[in-house]
C-alpha cells in the first residue's frame, strides 16, 4: 500500500522544519498513518531514531524499512508508557497530524464516509469494543444531543437526538448508507454534506474518545519533551486547535492562567510560531484536506 494511496500528509515540509531536526536526536510521530511524515523525518536523521504510533493495524503496512525507525502498535494516549517500554525517557521533537487519515475514509468497510456504504464501525482500532452502531442504538438521547452539540457543533442536536431514540426502537441502524438517508430529513435545505460531516465527526469523535486521548498525549508530551525540544501538532476542527493553543499559550487546557511572583505566565511550552501556521492556496488545490488544517510548533520551556 503505497502512501500516496494511503494518505497525502499535509503541510509536509512545515511539519518538518517545525521540528528544527537534530540528526542524532530522538523523534516521536504519534500518528504514523501513511507513514508520509514520518519518512520525510528520516531523511533527516543520521544517528538519530523515530518511533512512529498507530492503533490502526492497516498502518503497520506502511513501516519504513530503516534502522533508525520503530514501530509501537498503540494509542498515543499512552506515549510516555510506551517510549518508557522502549527505554526512552526523553525526546527532542513530537509530531501528531490529527483526525482521520485518507486510507481510512477512502476504505468503506471502517464506516468513516458519507460517500460509501458501509458498517457503522469508525473505530480507529478495530479491536475496540463499542462502534458506532452501538452509541446510535444505545445511547440515551440526552448523551446524544451532548456529543451531537459539543463535538458536532449540530444546530438542532437536540431534536436529532429524539429522533434516533425514536426511530431505532423500530429499526437499529446498521450501515452508513442508511444512517445518512435518515439525517436527510433533519438536514437543513442546501447544506446536507456539510450537516452529514458533522453528525459523523461527532460520532467518530465519541467513538475513539479523540478528545480525551489527545489531553492524554499532550500531557505525556510535555513530560517526555527536553528542554528546548519541539511539540508540532496539526489539527483540523476547533475542538482539537482549542485544546492545542491553550495548551501552549495558558499552559492548560481551560480555566485561568497562572502566574509567578512576578506576573510571568506558568506554563511548560512556548509558541514557536505566531499563531497558527495554515496551508497556501496551492497545496489546498492538491489536497482539499488541507483547507482546514492549523499548525501550531511550539517549544518545550526549562523546567
Amino acid at each position: 500500500m503505497t502512501e500516496s494511496v494511503y494518505h497525502i500528509p499535509v503541510m509536509l515540509a512545515q511539519c518538518t522544519e517545525g521540528l528544527a531536526i537534530d540528526p542524532n536526536g530522538v523523534y516521536v510521530d504519534v500518528t504514523f498513518g501513511g507513514g508520509g511524515h514520518s519518512r520525510e523525518i528520516l531523511k533527516h536523521l543520521d544517528q538519530g531514531h523515530l518511533y512512529g504510533f498507530d492503533q490502526d493495524m492497516d498502518a503497520e503496512a506502511n513501516i519504513p524499512a530503516s534502522e533508525n525507525f520503530t514501530f509501537v502498535a498503540a494509542n498515543f494516549r499512552d506515549l510516555k508508557k510506551y517510549l518508557r517500554l522502549h527505554g526512552v525517557k526523553k525526546v527532542d521533537g513530537i509530531l501528531a497530524d490529527l483526525g482521520i487519515s485518507s486510507h481510512q475514509i477512502d476504505e468503506p468497510s471502517r464506516g468513516f464516509s458519507t460517500r460509501f456504504s458501509g458498517d457503522l464501525d469508525m473505530r480507529m482500532n478495530q479491536s475496540s469494543e463499542i462502534s458506532a452502531k452501538e452509541v446510535l442504538n444505545t445511547y440515551e438521547a440526552d448523551r446524544l444531543h451532548k456529543i451531537l452539540g459539543i463535538y458536532g457543533e449540530v444546530k438542532n442536536a437536540k431534536t436529532l437526538a429524539q429522533a434516533i431514540v425514536s426511530e431505532r426502537t423500530a429499526q437499529p441502524f446498521e450501515t452508513t448508507e442508511g444512517f445518512t438517508a435518515f439525517l436527510k430529513k433533519y438536514a437543513p435545505r442546501g447544506k446536507d454534506f456539510k450537516y452529514y460531516a458533522q453528525v459523523f465527526q461527532a460520532l467518530r469523535i465519541e467513538v475513539n474518545d479523540e478528545m480525551g486521548a489527545l489531553e492524554e498525549m499532550l500531557l505525556d508530551a510535555v513530560e517526555v519533551l527536553k528542554p528546548g525540544g519541539r511539540l508540532v501538532v496539526m489539527s483540523y476542527h476547533s475542538l482539537e486547535d482549542r485544546l492545542v493553543k491553550n495548551l501552549i499559550m495558558k499552559g492548560k487546557f481551560q480555566g485561568e492562567v497562572e502566574k509567578d511572583f512576578y506576573g510571568n505566565l506558568i506554563r511548560p511550552l512556548e509558541p514557536v510560531s505566531r499563531g497558527a501556521v495554515v496551508a497556501n492556496a496551492e497545496e489546498i488545490a492538491a489536497n482539499p484536506r488541507a483547507r482546514s488544517a492549523k499548525l501550531r510548533i511550539a517549544k518545550k520551556l526549562k523546567s
